[in-house]
């Protein structure tokens, strides 16, 4: 009698445990509904937002400054859930996301949006970190797979209605509304998170590493800014250009320096003696750098160079991000089932090497079928690497570092993603200066830029602009900017096959099979004994 009551017990508490981790979880999906939102729905817009907000020569910024004000919050972002909480630290970022994407909205000029997405990225870098924080406080790194896998395909459902809905509503209503409507679904957030997701978090006095913050911030921006601004506003080798590199290499060697010193950095150097944590940094920054250099370029290609509407070029981001959900669910089970995380990884960089490569070949004879192809190969390896490389290094730290491991990992994603897009939009606004001289003649070439010309340069980006200019001229821009993409794709390879060899030097461990704390309990309850780190 006393076995079943006690087997009775332990179904029950089972159970309860089953029920409060699904309450979290369900606030992170909404977290990542949000985040993809703002993802989605705005990169097939991009070339009509510049078209009517101009600032050609800065395209990139619009992504590139959300990945920025991501990259300088994240660091800090664990740190400070480890002094406040996690839930409340969740919700400001949620807050202020909403924040950004009202101003976003009502941005009156190109520089005010590019602030706007500032605070959007600010919000972002609470909200992606702290899910992932979340998820390893609560769910043991064996079964943790599948529930990442989960987080993953929610950021792709939503992904799959996102560039559709962005193309469909900046053709028929506006693009601001592509911001306005993140708004009652981070409403839904707050109310969600607010009232189920309770998560147990021991609090502990911190130290916030103030200057570390700011050197690295102000290290990245600099090398950003250089690297934008190369060749375009300013000579490869002016002193504006050679003194932002010199300053990026000063404050990134006072950041190491702090680091050293600094009683709870925030970004402890300790980490990188495990070549684990490592190796799968170096892997996120280049799987960062390609899918961000797909999201926000394709739809350049398939409006300037094929001809789609707004509405069929954000279409076209469909088939990735359905592969996405395909190969993010799979591969989570797959993992949780067999604790092997490395062949799957190998095999997702290779489906995307092939997607790259597809993608460098292609001309102005492109097909959207051809297109779709490329997508999916890039789609299935996006799906299988995004989320287990945090997996991966979760499972090599202890509980004392886990919140700072994964704000590293999502840094070194945020800074992939903010760097990568510096250096593509470099390499096509570079590409198009002179790939447009070899097509249109000097004459025609003075007219499009000239700013008494209705189509002006931003008819490169829009499909309705480039259809009002005469034939001859409109071929020129489409085989112009179809040469610029080329280096641009050309250059995924070798990012890839960098991330592919370092998940080679990646030494596979066993996952844990406990959580660090139970979902839905409170104080010293909440906590488990956790096992040995594997940490190398």
């Amino acid at each position: 009698m006393t076995a079943v009551a006690s087997k009775a017990a332990g179904a029950g508490a089972k159970t309860g445990l089953d029920r409060g981790v699904m309450a979290v979880f369900a606030g992170l999906m909404l977290g990542s509904l949000v985040a993809s939102l703002n993802m989605t729905l705005v990169a097939p817009a991009l070339p009509t937002i510049v078209a009517e907000l101009g600032g050609l020569a800065d395209y990139s910024w619009i992504p590139i400054s959300a990945m920025l004000a991501s990259t300088i919050v994240v660091p800090v972002a664990g740190k400070l859930s480890d002094i406040y909480g996690r839930k409340p630290l969740y919700m400001t970022g949620i807050v202020v996301f909403a924040v950004g994407s009202a101003l976003s909205g009502m941005a009156p000029n190109f520089w005010f949006l590019v602030f706007a997405r500032f605070v959007q990225g600010a919000g972002m870098g609470f909200i992606m970190p702290l899910s992932q924080a979340i998820i390893g406080d609560i769910i043991s790194p064996r079964e943790r797979g599948k529930y990442q896998g989960m987080l993953g395909a929610s950021f792709g459902l939503a992904s799959i209605v996102g560039p559709a809905a962005g193309g469909f509503i900046t053709e028929h209503f506006s693009w601001r509304w592509l911001f306005f409507v993140n708004l009652p679904v981070a409403l839904v957030t707050l109310v969600v998170v607010g009232l189920f997701m309770h998560v147990p978090n021991p609090r502990r006095k911190h130290a916030i590493d103030v200057w570390g913050s700011v050197t690295l911030s102000a290290g990245i921006t600099c090398a950003l800014l250089a690297t934008v601004w190369g060749g375009v506003q300013y000579p490869w080798m002016s002193w504006q250009i050679v003194g932002l590199y010199g300053a990026a290499a000063l404050l990134l060697g006072a950041f190491a320096w702090v680091e050293t010193h600094a009683p709870e950095p925030v970004l402890p150097l300790h980490l990188f003696k495990s070549s684990i944590f490592t190796f799968s940094n170096i892997a996120s920054v280049g799987v960062a750098m390609s899918m961000f250099g797909a999201i926000f370029f394709l739809p350049v290609f398939v409006q300037g160079v094929i001809g789609n509407s707004v509405t069929n070029s954000g279409a076209i981001l469909v088939p990735m991000l359905v592969s996405m959900i395909v190969t993010s669910v799979a591969s989570g089970w797959f993992i949780s089932r067999t604790g092997r995380y490395k062949v799957p990884l190998l095999g997702g960089l290779l489906s995307m090497g092939a997607g790259y490569y597809m993608l460098a070949n292609f001309t102005i004879e492109t097909t959207n079928q051809s297109v779709i192809v490329a997508m999916i190969l890039i789609g299935l390896g996006l799906g299988v690497t995004m989320q287990t490389y945090t997996l991966v290094v979760q499972n090599s730290v202890s509980r004392e570092d886990l919140a700072v491991a994964t704000s590293a990992t999502q840094l070194s994603r945020s800074m992939g993603a903010a760097i990568g897009l510096a250096i593509l939009g470099t390499i096509l606004t570079q590409g198009m200066q002179s790939s447009m001289a070899k097509y249109l003649p000097a004459s025609a070439l003075q007219r499009l830029h000239s700013s008494d010309s209705g189509a002006a340069a931003t008819a490169i980006f829009d499909p309705s602009l480039l259809a009002k200019l005469p034939p001859a001229i409109a071929a020129g821009i489409r085989h112009g900017l179809a040469d610029a993409l080329h280096p641009v794709f050309l250059a995924g390879l070798p990012i890839i096959a960098i991330s592919f060899v370092a998940t080679l030097f990646i030494r596979e461990v066993p996952l844990r099979q406990t959580a660090h704390v139970t979902a839905g309990r409170r104080g010293q309850n909440a906590l488990v004994e956790p096992e040995e780190s594997a940490l190398i």
